[in-house]
């Protein structure tokens, strides 16, 4: 029944029984029967207020609809850091030893005995006789500075004699990070409404925290889940704010098969990512490329009655970070922009294969976000005030191209997939503190190239009913990567490493309505820096020099209570 047929029947039950019974009720109320009749006849009228509840309900319902889902979930991390060279050590002991060269008068750099000593002693002692001085040295040392400075030979070769003598002194000795208790919650909220036949709006509202934790702010680690992204605030623990995730309406084109699609994206959770979790298919981009909310347009064309069944063709456009609005004005960055395609070639109950191909424009060093940073960047020295800083995009490093595909099937009671996924660069000749497009700071950016395999497999098993057992298995490459930082891992998004990664679960369906969930991963990191597309990856195993370090083995164990209303 349509909603204006419903209105007129309630209206008519409103104007014409409602009264009639009520006359009914007082008349009987005078005879002798009166009490009893009475109440049979109020409990009529009950019957009736109630039947007008449910068709006000049902009417709301039926342009609205609420569901959701509260997820538990227990974690135990046991993590380890090989011995490496802590360069913002190294570039604090650089520069304070370039203020005793450059303030202490007959010094002789090529003939500067650098022990233990003079470092906690003799410079120690000169910066704290000269520490004003020292601080008119520190805030005038700029990036752009140093390396400018670095373009003259013998400035250069002072440099690296300075940093091959301090660097014996910058090292850690490696240590364990583990974490054996983490527990977070996450709450989600699904709101959907059909407007009309060729009109819908969906929407999802999303809070996730650990347990002891609603800062919103956490302070950076060298994990990509450290600083709050835009495109990762319902995706990684945050805080206790419930906030929008996806928001986005759908227009089919009247006698056509396009569509256009505009809001935030549903761009989390993507395929094949939804097998692990044995839920529906959760986004639409291929989670092995991006896995990250962000705002954009869809122009589709359903295809399946020309082409194969599902067969659906996408234009996507989005933006990743604008560069005018809440920036410092004409800072002389252009706006971070992502534009491709994304195809369903096949796609029905036993079958999925999917094409991709994104470009992103203008890549910065980085996007608009919220973080404590426990080191200063340029000068190595540490801030302990932990003041929350808004961080901003410095410079445009260039561009990045994306490409892959997914396929998988279910046959009988498993489901299995294979993934393959390549990124290259397009670099201009620009880095900044944090370094460039896959390069570090003082080094020259160069073109590159990675790649990344995903298989796996889950089983549902009939005996017992709702139990699904499940392996996974990733290998990315020296330069790989992806937009992954909303990945719904708990350490760091396990698409995204460079190194490889095994991941066995089992799933156990109560019923429609609550699962529980027990997973292993075990990481292995070959290279540093994943998740970045800022720095030089150098190999874990050969005590490299780096700003943050960097985890070489992990494994996590996980259980979960994922529960639907």
């Amino acid at each position: 029944m349509k909603l204006k047929h419903k209105i007129i029947v309630s209206i008519v039950i409103l104007l014409f029984i409602y009264p009639i019974n009520l006359i009914a009720v007082k008349s009987w109320a005078q005879t002798k029967d009166g009490d009893a009749l009475q109440k049979i006849m109020l409990d009529q009228l009950d019957e009736y207020d109630s039947r007008l509840d449910k068709v006000e309900k049902k009417s709301v319902m039926d342009r609205i609809n609420l569901t959701g889902e509260y997820r538990f979930e227990a974690h135990s991390i046991k993590a380890s850091v090989d011995p490496y060279y802590n360069e913002l050590a190294l570039q604090k002991n650089l520069v304070d030893t370039m203020f005793y060269i450059n303030y202490k008068e007959g010094v002789d750099p090529s003939t500067l005995n650098i022990n233990e000593n003079f470092l906690k002693n003799d410079l120690a002692t000169f910066i704290g006789g000269n520490y004003s001085d020292y601080l008119y040295f520190t805030d005038n040392l700029t990036f752009d500075g140093l390396k400018k400075m670095c373009k003259d030979p013998d400035f250069a070769a002072l440099m690296e004699k300075l940093k091959s003598k301090l660097k014996p002194y910058s090292k850690d000795n490696g240590y364990d990070a583990d974490n054996d208790r983490l527990y977070t919650n996450r709450l989600r909220l699904n709101f959907s409404s059909n407007v009309t036949s060729n009109l819908k709006f969906r929407g999802r509202l999303s809070m996730y925290k650990a347990w002891g934790d609603s800062t919103g702010v956490q302070v950076f680690n060298g994990q990509s889940g450290s600083i709050n992204f835009d495109g990762t605030t319902a995706s990684v623990p945050n805080s206790d704010i419930l906030r929008v995730e996806r928001a986005f309406f759908t227009y089919d084109i009247s006698k056509t098969p396009g569509y256009v699609s505009i809001g935030r994206r549903p761009s989390t959770g993507g395929p094949p990512l939804h097998i692990r979790k044995g839920t529906p298919m959760g986004g639409t981009p291929m989670g092995t490329l991006v896995d990250y909310q962000f705002d954009g347009i869809t122009l589709g064309l359903r295809l399946e009655e020309y082409l194969l069944p599902g067969n659906t063709f996408r234009l996507c456009y989005g933006v990743g970070y604008e560069s005018g609005f809440g920036n410092t004005p004409n800072n002389g960055l252009e706006d971070v922009t992502m534009y491709g395609f994304n195809w369903d070639l096949f796609y029905d109950d036993d079958m999925f294969i999917q094409l991709m191909y994104a470009k992103a424009k203008n890549i910065t060093d980085g996007f608009n976000g919220l973080v404590v940073f426990p080191v200063d960047p340029i000068t190595g020295q540490e801030d302990n005030s932990q003041h929350i800083m808004r961080y901003t995009p410095s410079q445009n490093l260039g561009d990045l191209n994306l490409g892959g595909f997914v396929i998988s099937r279910h046959d009988f009671s498993l489901h299995y997939f294979l993934s393959w996924a390549y990124m290259s660069s397009d670099p201009e000749n620009v880095t900044t503190p944090f370094g460039g497009l896959f390069c570090d700071g003082l080094e020259k950016p160069e073109s590159q190239t990675g790649n990344m395999l995903y298989a796996g497999a889950r089983m549902d098993l009939g005996f017992p009913k709702g139990l699904m057992l499940g392996l996974e298995y990733n290998k990315g490459s020296q330069y790989w990567f992806n937009f992954a930082m909303g990945e719904d891992d708990i350490v760091s998004p396990k698409l995204a490493t460079r190194g490889s990664v095994w991941e066995a679960y089992g799933i156990y369906k109560l019923n429609r309505w609550i699962n529980f969930r027990l997973g292993l991963q075990k990481y292995n990191y070959e290279y540093s820096q994943s998740g970045w597309h800022l720095g030089t990856p150098k190999k874990l195993d050969e005590e490299p020099i780096l700003g943050f370090p960097n985890y070489k083995d992990v494994s996590v164990i996980s259980f979960s209570t994922n529960v639907r209303f």
